[in-house]
């Protein structure tokens, strides 16, 4: 049978700014108890006193905060260089039997000027072509066959290098996605190699979001 407390701790695992916030004590349990009558009441199907809810909500133990591990710590201390990179444009494409064949020919192009910006990401129906503006032209041309799904200009990326045990800790990019979302810097793109992290924003998110990803390091 759920109970109060299961609830509260359902709703605090899908809900990790409040889950940080009460593991700091920063969060107000009367106000917090109130906003949460009506959710918890729906899931037990009963009415429900704000008192059994603060109660849970300070019985609650959330697991080790991410960012107080010493491995956390050590990672984020030790995140590399922040490269940005201004002037791309992202095509996507609907996946084809052609598309393999035509994006070899776009690689032999590229592979002339190693200035120029480029990724793919190939998806389960579409793919992602991620290249410096300079290219709109000769995409298009070598792609005319293919059907593009979207075209989107003025785009910045912002690349992280990570240290190489990154991958064996947990959370690691949730601190970058909490400081961008509380900055209200909407991603357009996020892409990731084992060792580097790149978010694809609108130029005008760019200086913000630079600003944003320099304060997890600091």
């Amino acid at each position: 049978m759920k109970t109060v407390s299961n609830c509260v701790e359902d709703i605090l695992i899908t809900q990790p700014y409040l889950e940080e916030a009460l593991s700091r004590n920063i969060i107000n349990f009367s106000a917090l108890a109130l906003e949460l009558v009506e959710p918890i009441s729906k899931m037990l199907k009963k009415d429900v006193k704000p008192g059994a809810i603060m109660m849970a909500l300070r019985r609650y133990n959330p697991p080790i905060t991410l960012g107080n591990s010493i491995k956390m710590k050590r990672v984020i201390q030790n995140l590399g260089d922040i490269t940005v990179r201004s002037n791309l444009t992202d095509f996507t494409v609907k996946n084809s039997t052609t598309l393999i064949d035509n994006h070899a020919k776009i690689l032999e192009h590229i592979n002339k000027d190693d200035k120029l910006f480029y990724t793919f990401t190939r998806g389960i129906h579409e793919s992602n072509i991620i290249v410096s503006s300079s290219l709109n032209d000769f995409i298009k041309n070598h792609l005319k066959n293919e059907a593009f799904l979207a075209v989107q200009k003025d785009l910045s990326a912002i690349s992280i290098n990570l240290p190489q045990d990154n991958s064996k800790i947990a959370g690691l990019y949730y601190h970058f996605f909490k400081r961008l979302a509380w900055e209200g810097i909407v991603l357009y793109e996020v892409l990731s190699t084992t060792n580097e992290f790149t978010i694809l924003v609108e130029d005008e998110f760019v200086d913000k979001a630079f600003t944003a990803i320099k304060r997890v390091k600091s």
